[in-house]
């Protein structure tokens, strides 16, 4: 089935048709971002995406970019170093949802190097604030909401 491209479009073409209440506009919406990448291979198929975000601006900004993201249940998160580093990932643990482990996926250490990475998947709905430790006093603060 997996080599059955046709199939799986139809397939989600049935599934988007008859799921669009607003209850679900979201799973649908979830959905049709994992076809448009291309990631529909059926019933049994994994829909994560991965995300990536800039620490600091191409012109050397302190900021995250994008500083609001939206994305599915399942999909991953990877925060690239990119200027006026150094840079980390911490969680705020008044900002995350119940039984976030802040410290599990904070970084204690910083990216040094450009083009150095840190990701995270994220399985429980909810918004997650972070922060970067070094820079957060000029205003590198984030905000991560997952939708389920």
């Amino acid at each position: 089935m997996r080599g059955d491209a046709g199939a799986g479009v139809v397939v989600a073409a049935w599934y988007l048709y008859h799921s669009f209440t607003p209850s679900n506009v979201l799973s649908t919406t979830c959905l049709a971002a994992a076809l448009a990448a291309g990631t529909f291979l059926g019933a049994s198929a994994s829909f994560a995406a991965e995300f990536k975000v800039k620490m600091g601006t191409d012109s050397g900004q302190l900021v995250y970019e994008p500083a609001d993201l939206t994305i599915c249940k399942g999909d991953t998160v990877t925060w690239v170093n990119n200027k006026g580093g150094p840079h980390n990932v911490v969680f705020l643990d008044d900002k995350v949802p119940d039984g976030f482990d802040t410290d599990k996926y904070s970084m204690e250490e910083v990216l040094n190097d450009e083009g150095a990475t840190y990701s995270v998947k994220f399985d429980t709905p909810g918004t997650y604030g972070y922060r970067c430790a070094p820079h957060s006093g000029a205003g590198m603060i984030a905000e991560l909401t997952v939708k389920g």
